[in-house]
């Protein structure tokens, strides 16, 4: 998915926090279509403008500035103005905007047409999506926005309208725009470890949303170009219940359909993890008229178990030794294995890196992998009292992992006995 990395600053009006995120306008993405990038759409800056996006209470007087749009009006700008205190509806983790320039974050913004069910694409009020990501985790928000009736100084002065979206511009010369439809995940990469159980977080919001309104919901997997449906829900909240129509394909998965119809919660628990779990999960959500998604992914993890060949290592002559590091069942893949040494009267550890050999992966049936790491050791560059280090390096693992052994000195009673052996034969 092409996107557009953008730079965000805020500003504070007189009721609370404005946010100003720099946008890429995807032309010719009717519906949803434009979100998901591609050459075929052409990209145009754009702004989108949080108006009041978290209350002011705790912020000093002297750093209240409300944003000012440009003072020349163009009718080339595509300034998308949301008018909130987004309340109705909320969204959710707001304030993770607010301070992703000081936390040094990334903020993903992409904003296409939208084409409400049941609606021309160009009927008015005019309709469209802006995906908004945080990057390196945190929020995640796919907007619906709804253009809002544009006021004009003179009852008989005709507004400027905007030049490519041939829709009228605010005094200001911005987009006036409301939030009318929400899915979001608060939580859109997640790392679970095979056997354990994952929730995956996505909900909605929808202003002025019509009391037994039927919910649907969809979950879908992702994988290496493979994709199928795992659970289907269509919910509806009746005067005593809450009723559901319910498909699940994967057993140990869940979602709830109270939660959903009365509270927006369209997360999904899986249980029992497997590797073939793992994936990119879309979360689509439809009520009423609006139907849009989410992006969950799910990274399947499970350390390495390290153990050497051999628990003592004891040179009796001058015949070097064969030591191996197992890495036993792991998953993803990526795994390295280095080695060293520390001679007693050495400083610092020396890498052996370079004189080991690895095996090839094998691949157990549950999808974990195993592999091997052998070293030949010397007893002239490897005296008694040399630490022998396995490192293994593993996304699961927070730090490596080191599996040690020390070189012993020769037992003098088995050396003098392999010595007096053929005396003691020729005796008798």
């Amino acid at each position: 998915m092409f996107t557009i990395l953008v730079f965000l600053w805020m500003v504070y009006g007189l009721e609370g926090a404005d946010v100003v995120l720099s946008c890429s306008l995807i032309e010719d993405g009717g519906g949803m279509g434009g979100m998901m990038g591609g050459a075929m759409f052409k990209r145009s800056a754009s702004t989108l403008v949080f108006r009041d996006l978290v209350g002011n209470d705790d912020l000093s007087p002297e750093l209240v500035t409300p944003y000012n749009p440009p003072e020349t009006h163009n009718a080339d700008d595509l300034i998308f103005e949301l008018t909130c205190k987004c309340t109705d509806p909320e969204i959710p983790n707001a304030d993770l905007l607010l301070h992703a320039d000081c936390n040094e974050k990334e903020v993903v913004c992409e904003i296409s047409r939208y084409v409400p069910r049941g609606a021309e694409l160009d009927s008015l009020p005019a309709h469209f999506i802006g995906s908004v990501q945080l990057e390196g985790g945190g929020i995640s928000l796919t907007l619906v926005l709804q253009t809002l009736h544009s006021e004009t100084t003179q009852s008989d002065t005709h507004p400027l309208m905007q030049s490519k979206l041939n829709l009228p511009l605010s005094q200001s010369g911005t987009l006036l725009t409301e939030v009318v439809f929400v899915v979001f995940s608060r939580v859109p990469s997640i790392v679970a470890p095979i056997g354990g159980d994952v929730l995956l977080d996505c909900g909605f919001r929808q202003k002025n949303s019509i009391p037994g309104q039927d919910v649907a919901l969809e979950w879908r997997i992702q994988h290496r170009g493979n994709g199928r449906k795992i659970l289907d829900i269509k919910a509806r909240e009746t005067e005593t219940d809450v009723g559901q129509d319910l498909f699940v394909d994967r057993e140990g998965t869940s979602a709830e359909a109270d939660l959903l119809v009365r509270d927006g919660n369209a997360s999904l628990t899986l249980k029992r993890l497997k590797v073939t779990d793992e994936g990119t999960y879309i979360c689509t959500v439809g009520s009423g008229e609006f139907q849009t998604q989410q992006i969950v992914q799910l990274l399947i993890t499970q350390p390495p178990r390290i153990a050497l060949s051999e628990e003592k290592l004891i040179f009796q002559d001058s015949t070097p030794q064969k030591l191996s590091c197992h890495c036993h069942r792991y998953y993803p893949l990526d795994v390295q294995v280095e080695w060293f040494s520390q001679a007693p009267s050495e400083e610092e550890p020396v890498s052996l890196s370079k004189e080991s050999s690895l095996s090839s992966h094998r691949q157990h049936n549950d999808g974990t992998y195993s592999l091997s790491s052998h070293l030949t050791l010397r007893p002239d560059k490897n005296p008694p009292g040399t630490v022998i280090t396995c490192r293994v390096s593993h996304p699961a693992l927070e730090t490596p992992s080191d599996a040690t052994l020390t070189v012993d000195k020769p037992n003098p009673g088995k050396r003098f006995f392999c010595v007096r052996l053929p005396m003691m034969f020729s005796q008798i």
